[in-house]
């Protein structure tokens, strides 16, 4: 049988119905909601075949386990986007676009990660399997679908992984305060994987000495660093602003 997860609030359950409502086997609606919005999910979920069970909003909250739910909640089965790296790069026509993330353990900044991939037309995102939080319930919902549309890939060895993406040929840039290069100087045109660390601690020593270069986006203010998502936002929009010129 296979492994199902909760999906939280509306644009996960909708994404999900919209896209695979297949593996969607039931959607749990606060009794309690008829605005628009709510209605408008039920009837989608019953067009696609899927039961929708009216509950109060005590057992939605029980079974989001302190996760923001909005009133609904969805138990679907796991989607696997791809088993392994090399699955994704196989499958890639022109040059790939790689997400890697070092240590972010925060299911709010991976969700936005993830979402950000999404938009930029990233192919994989890559975390360590030690130091991620993993797709749960929450990162689910702030991905607002991406969660279904990015493949998230965990590896025991970073760096290791790091050292196969530049067999591959493909050019590994950390993104560090450190840099001796701006973020958007020219080079992010070809296959890439743009590394970026947790807020504070950044990139781990291995990890930053694996890449084939470092750079920086620059702070005019007195903050000293982006929140992650924000950093992978300008940092993947700048790679895709490259490839389009």
């Amino acid at each position: 049988m296979a492994t199902t997860r909760l999906l939280l609030g509306f644009h996960a359950v909708a994404s999900r119905l919209r896209q695979r409502a297949a593996t969607v086997r039931e959607v749990y609606l606060d009794a309690a909601r008829r605005d628009a919005r709510a209605l408008d999910l039920a009837r989608t979920a019953k067009a696609c075949g899927v039961r929708v069970v009216e509950v109060d909003g005590a057992r939605l909250d029980g079974m989001a386990g302190g996760g923001r739910h909005q009133g609904v909640i969805a138990v679907a089965d796991a989607v696997d986007l791809a088993v392994s790296l090399d699955d994704v790069l196989d499958a890639v026509t022109g040059a790939p676009l790689i997400l890697v993330l070092d240590g972010v353990t925060d299911p709010h900044n991976l969700g936005a990660c993830l979402r950000t991939a999404d938009a930029a037309g990233v192919h994989a995102v890559i975390a360590p399997k030690d130091r991620a939080v993993g797709l749960n319930a929450t990162v689910i919902k702030v991905a607002s679908g991406a969660a279904d549309t990015v493949p998230y890939i965990t590896v025991t060895n970073l760096a290791r992984a790091l050292r196969e993406l530049k067999e591959r040929d493909i050019r590994v840039i950390g993104a560090d305060e450190g840099g001796s290069m701006r973020h958007d100087a020219p080079g992010l045109a070809g296959p890439l994987a743009w590394v970026l660390g947790a807020e504070g601690e950044g990139l781990r020593r291995l990890t930053r000495e694996t890449c084939d270069e470092l750079r920086a986006i620059p702070m005019a203010g007195a903050i000293q660093s982006l929140n992650v998502s924000v950093a992978a936002g300008v940092c993947l929009f700048e790679a895709v602003r490259q490839r389009s010129a």
